[in-house]
């Protein structure tokens, strides 16, 4: 038995708890990883967990277990890290999360860049607006735009982004241009669940102006939101680099272009300097070239 495999694929099995998410998530057959971990626990000579139909849990024994088994695949993975390095190339896997509008519009461009240059690299992105535990989910690394890092992860900046407030021609057409910010409160606005759904603050050199707005269409996906402003829903904030393309091809329209939401950062978040890897050292640096240049 291949004892580190088993560790692995026991580690994964808790983690997403259940053998056929984990044979999913590793790309084995079901069959396969009951037989790693039954080899494990035969090793051990110990039960790990106890199994119904419908949950898992370990035994006093396995929670002992996880922990080292943990230990164990992070220094092997560090090992594999470094002698990489030392041959002079990056390999192995890193897992990212991101928004799915900003990772369709110019992070999935940019992996592709930085995966040609180190063939011996996988990546595996997950996309989604909401926070996830990096450490439970063993993500590398987090892109997210925000206005606050999340005090409990390493931050490092990647770009600006700016927002607008848009609308489809066809919903200004039918109810009429806003002039004012106050002007809002007697439109359809769409809202994101994240960003100021309700309550837009909007900044003029140096005058700020708060506007409730009635929210009639909300999202917690910025594309979603994005779709919804092309189909004539109202008029919604969307950031700059989603909203430019569509005003330059006519879909959407500035609205009260002189005023601007308050500016939030795209940061890359990862849970500690102390174990950061080649490989998201190189991925960091990479993304920080990347976007220094932009203005979104």
């Amino acid at each position: 038995m291949d004892r580190l495999t088993a560790m692995r694929v026991f580690s994964e099995v808790v983690e997403r708890g259940s053998f056929s998410a984990a044979a999913e998530r590793l790309e084995l057959s079901r069959a396969m990883v009951t037989r790693h971990v039954a080899a494990l626990e035969q090793w051990l000579d110990v039960r790990l967990m106890q199994r119904t139909t419908r949950r898992l849990s370990l035994t006093d024994a396995g929670e002992q277990c996880l922990r080292r088994c943990r230990q164990v695949l992070e220094l092997a993975d560090e090992l594999e890290a470094d002698v990489a390095q030392q041959a002079g190339e990056l390999r192995g896997e890193l897992r990212i999360t991101c928004a799915a509008s900003f990772g369709q519009a110019h992070l999935a461009p940019a992996i592709a860049g930085f995966l040609a240059l180190h063939p011996r690299l996988t990546v595996t992105l997950e996309v989604g607006d909401a926070a996830v535990d990096l450490v439970r989910e063993r993500i590398d690394l987090a892109i997210r735009i925000t206005a606050e890092a999340d005090p409990g992860l390493v931050a490092r900046p990647l770009a600006r982004c700016r927002s607008l407030l848009v609308a489809a021609p066809a919903y200004l057409g039918r109810n009429g241009v806003p002039r004012r910010p106050e002007d809002l409160a007697g439109h359809r606005c769409l809202g994101h669940a994240r960003f100021g759904r309700g309550l837009w603050r909007l900044v003029r050199a140096g005058e700020v102006r708060e506007v409730q707005v009635p929210v009639r269409f909300g999202t917690n996906e910025t594309m979603m939101m994005t779709s919804a402003a092309r189909a004539g829903a109202g008029i919604g904030l969307q950031p700059r680099y989603l909203a430019e393309p569509l005003i330059a091809d006519g879909s959407l329209v500035a609205v009260l272009p002189d005023w601007q939401p308050p500016e939030l950062t795209i940061q890359a978040l990862y849970p500690s300097r102390r174990r950061l890897s080649p490989a998201v050292r190189a991925l960091l640096d990479f993304l920080v070239a990347r976007f220094a240049e932009e203005a979104w």
